[in-house]
């Protein structure tokens, strides 16, 4: 029988180094405090340090930006294959497709170095929104927006799917979702891409298999579980009643707890004033009130913190983006991670092979099958 100690879950375990980012005491980014690069930065320069582990000069971020603006077009047999998949078919489902598509374009596929890698990646934060537009405006009939090379890439998220150039503050708090979302250490998606790369396969199937994990509700679609619960409740006279009896029932309140935040998600915490100024500009001060409300009862009762997922679904609403839009978009930020952590495992590279504790029956005697 072994003693060895068996962590459900693998929580606690360490399960590898990395330079990308660090959780120990407030998320930092390379060494950058998560809130300096959200007051500060822009995701493009964020998407930058994590991909080079350094903060651009201006005219490294220059070239950065001209390779990306260069590259922010898809074939047009991939925008046709886009509109032939059935409308049924979920957003995240036609992205992990169409990245996977993606890679049959890509020159350099096959190579392998990490400046080939860091190149497919500038390749994959121009494209991704392109797809992510693409799909949601055919299934609505409407016509495609091409990306604009004079506004940056939040604004171009929101323009090329929504085909208006936001405002300033709408701008901005894509930005910083962005720039939240991009990074945050060795979670479910970011594991996965590491696994991958751990076989020595290609930086496409890492991030097709990263989308795949960020899909699940227990990582990125729980934003928009998020969203579907505060609309449930309907206002905010019943948010208090509604959130009491749930707790009750033991049923899970979406968009709280967090494996390693035990107190606050800095993140969250960033995203919430964001979420307060948008609502007043978008008369959505009812539904602020019912997050407010359940917030309150959730930290008194639980001592549960809200996540990313509870204010990024408000403030993603607020933006005027459909419901389905929300963790592709996820998904449009952490590529930058993703590929980081890719280059690093590939730079140092030894195959992920954990074990398992066996549960099953002792050894059997084997009977042929005329005798069982």
């Amino acid at each position: 029988m072994t003693t060895e100690a068996y962590h459900p879950g693998l929580e606690g375990v360490i399960a590898g180094k990395s330079a990308v980012s660090s959780i120990e005491g407030g998320l930092q980014y390379r060494g950058y405090d998560i809130e300096d690069l959200a007051r500060e930065s822009t995701f493009m320069e964020v998407a930058y340090l994590l991909l080079h582990g350094k903060l651009p000069s201006e005219e490294e971020m220059a070239d950065f930006l001209a390779i990306y603006t260069e590259s922010a077009e898809i074939d047009a047999a991939l925008i046709d294959f886009l509109s032939q998949i059935p409308l049924h078919v979920s957003a995240m489902d036609v992205l992990r497709t169409g990245i996977s598509a993606l890679g049959h374009f890509d020159p350099q596929l096959d190579e392998e170095s990490p400046d080939a890698d860091i190149a497919k990646t500038v390749r994959l934060l121009a494209k991704i929104p392109i797809l992510i537009a693409a799909r949601h405006r055919q299934s609505l009939g409407l016509e495609l927006i091409p990306p604009d090379p004079d506004i940056n890439f939040a604004a171009n998220v929101l323009y090329m799917i929504t085909g208006k150039r936001p405002a300033e503050l709408r701008e901005r708090a894509m930005d910083v979702s962005l720039i939240l979302h991009a990074e945050h250490e060795l979670n479910a998606s970011t594991f996965t891409a590491r696994v991958v790369t751990s076989t020595h396969s290609d930086i496409y199937s890492a991030v097709v298999a990263a989308v795949g994990a960020l899909k699940g509700p227990l990582h990125g679609g729980g934003n928009e579980r998020v969203l579907e619960q505060l609309e449930e409740i309907g206002s905010h006279e019943q948010a208090e009643s509604w959130v009491r009896e749930a707790l009750a029932d033991n049923r899970r309140i979406m968009g709280f707890g967090h494996r390693i935040y035990k107190t606050d998600d800095p993140r969250a915490e960033i995203l919430k004033r964001y979420c307060k100024e948008l609502a007043e500009r978008t008369h959505n001060q009812d539904l602020e009130q019912t997050a407010d409300v359940i917030e309150q009862v959730v930290r008194e009762q639980k001592g549960l913190p809200p996540n990313l997922d509870w204010p990024s679904a408000r403030l993603y609403h607020y933006l005027g983006l459909d419901l389905e839009l929300f963790t592709p978009l996820f998904a449009a930020a952490r590529v930058a991670g993703w590929a980081a952590h890719v280059i690093e495992q590939s730079a140092n590279n030894r195959l992920i092979r954990p074990r398992s504790l066996y549960t099953g029956p002792p050894q059997q005697r084997y009977v042929p099958i005329v005798g069982r």
